[in-house]
């Protein structure tokens, strides 16, 4: 009886697909929250901001105070 388990050719399987597809997500999500940043710092320039109220305040308060 002839022993065929040395005769037995074996493959070595890689898989080289499935371990790179999360760079991309993170490319748009950061993208995204330079774009949300940058619109938060521009946005009165871009006109998203409300309008701005100037309120004058004296540089000096006169305050009567009596001796009781």
């Amino acid at each position: 009886m002839a022993d065929d388990r040395d005769d037995v050719d074996r493959t070595t399987v890689v898989e080289t697909g499935n371990g790179g597809g999360g760079g991309g997500v993170i490319a748009v999500v950061l993208l995204i929250i330079v774009v949300l940043v940058l619109l938060f710092v521009f946005r009165s320039q871009l006109g998203l901001g409300g309008h701005s109220t100037n309120i004058s305040v004296p540089n000096s308060i006169d305050v009567n105070v009596k001796n009781t």
